[in-house]
């Protein structure tokens, strides 16, 4: 579950942080250019001030005296305009120029610099000076953008906008500013973003704990450990509470179980004194009546029946009642032990019994239980192999588990059959004429189930059926 809700949560933190760097950007880059921006108006606006009495018309005789007397003080003016100009440019390298309605320069730093040279954006400023507003707006630089910076402020004389004064600015270093403050705000980003995946996952951790031990509790249920159970353990409340009626599910579920093996077993128990008696009866009748009477025969093969019915349901009511004793086990040399005991038997059908596989294979198993589950599946198999035919088990060790495949040569089960085998009382109707009681197998799945064993089946080749018994390697 934490695969599929941390991207989710990874997914979700990345859009808000995106969705609030990119107008942080955006707003960063605005406030760098902006900030220039004032500068070069203050530049324009001083030097507004400067061009604001030098004018190339032709001067009247009062102006002429007057020029006379002041030593031709409108000259210097101009001196003094391109002299500042002049000085701005080589200091900033920023081409600056005043330039008169038509379009002609009063000064310009360089001299043969030109509005007309100057591009669209410096054209564009220039009419809008012209209208007597200052350039407070220009488009916004971009880094990857390799363009200038053009501002301009009108020059008025009486009311009256007589010329323009145009700054042409590189933006070489505006751009490098703007980048470094947009890498800075990556960085945060990311930083940002490691923290909320690192909270991300204390998050999911602290959601999905409970989870992950109900869910362990559940499979250990299913699995035939009834006692286990969610241990307290932190999250929501609502998954706590659901820990809690999970706890109070399980208690009640092996209630119930408990009872139904009690109830079990103790019909089995209090049952076989007066099937005993009756059986003891049933020899003494047999003693009355003529030799070879085929009705006692068979009230007596039904009474050693439902003896074996009984004594298999108590054997089944233990096996599910009874706590499995773990311990590290030689897997090879149970099997050779149990495949030795059984060769008696086989030889006496006339069933090849083998053996294959390591001879040393550790696994960790109740040793007793795990005896009486492979007693179980070899009976079996060799109650329904025919004579000349060979029941083969297999000892196999893989990475985690260890398994003891036992093969027959009988006649098989069909599929559907598969379904069923293993069910209690289940026996296949094409062999209800062979002896048994359709609960040796479900004694073997309760005495693996209880040492965290498995035992399944299958189709054996060409002929028969592969059953398979697994227990783990690994310590509990």
């Amino acid at each position: 579950m934490r695969t599929r809700l941390l991207p989710l949560l990874i997914i979700l933190l990345a859009g808000m942080l995106i969705a609030f760097g990119f107008p942080l950007a955006v707003r960063v880059a605005a406030a760098q250019q902006q900030q220039v921006v004032v500068d070069r108006i203050d530049d324009t606006a001083r030097f507004a001030a400067l061009a604001q009495f030098v004018t190339d018309r032709p001067p009247t005789a009062a102006e002429r005296r007057a020029d006379t007397a002041q030593g031709a003080s409108r000259d210097e003016r101009r001196a003094t305009l391109e002299v500042e100009l002049g000085r701005y440019h080589a200091v900033y390298g920023i081409r600056v120029g005043v330039f008169y309605r038509d379009g002609n320069a009063m000064a310009a730093a360089p001299r043969d610099w030109t509005v007309t040279a100057a591009g669209d954006l410096a054209k564009d400023a220039f009419q809008e000076a012209l209208a007597g507003r200052r350039s407070h707006d220009p488009p916004q630089v971009w880094p990857w953008q390799d363009h200038t910076l053009v501002v301009a402020s009108p020059v008025v004389r009486d009311g009256d906008v007589v010329a323009v004064v145009v700054t042409d600015s590189p933006t070489g270093h505006l751009r490098s500013r703007i980048l470094h403050d947009w890498l800075l705000i990556a960085a945060g980003e990311f930083a940002a973003l490691f923290l909320a995946i690192g909270a991300a996952f204390r998050l999911t951790g602290w959601v999905l704990r409970p989870v992950r031990v109900l869910d362990a509790a559940t499979h250990d249920i299913a699995t035939g450990r009834m006692n286990s159970r969610v241990a307290p353990a932190g999250g929501p409340p609502e998954l706590r509470r659901l820990a809690r009626s999970f706890n109070e599910m399980a208690d009640n579920v092996e209630d119930v179980l408990e009872q139904q093996r009690a109830f079990v077993a103790d019909a089995s128990h209090q049952l076989r004194n007066p099937l005993s008696a009756l059986l003891l009866r049933i020899e003494l009748l047999a003693l009355e009546l003529p030799e070879g009477n085929e009705e006692i025969a068979s009230v007596r093969t039904e009474g050693k029946r439902l003896a074996r019915v009984l004594d298999d349901l108590l054997d089944l009511a233990q096996a599910e009642h009874a706590p499995a004793d773990l311990r590290l086990t030689d897997l090879g040399e149970l099997v050779t032990e149990r495949v030795a005991a059984w060769a008696p038997l086989a030889d006496d059908k006339g069933v090849r019994l083998l053996r294959s596989g390591p001879e040393a294979v550790t696994a960790w198993a109740d040793p007793v239980a795990l005896s009486s589950a492979l007693d179980a599946v070899i009976d079996n198999a060799l109650k329904f192999t025919p004579p000349d035919e060979e029941v083969t088990v297999t000892v196999e060790a893989g990475g985690h588990t260890c398994t003891v495949v036992v093969a027959d040569g009988g006649p098989g089960l069909t599929e559907d059959e598969l379904a069923r085998v293993g069910d209690r009382f289940w026996r296949s109707n094409r062999h209800q004429n062979i002896k048994g009681s359709g609960l040796g197998l479900s004694i073997s799945r309760a005495l693996l189930l209880a040492g965290r064993g498995t035992i399944t089946y299958d189709a054996n080749e060409p002929h028969g059926l592969r059953v398979t018994v697994t227990v783990p390697r690994t310590e509990p």
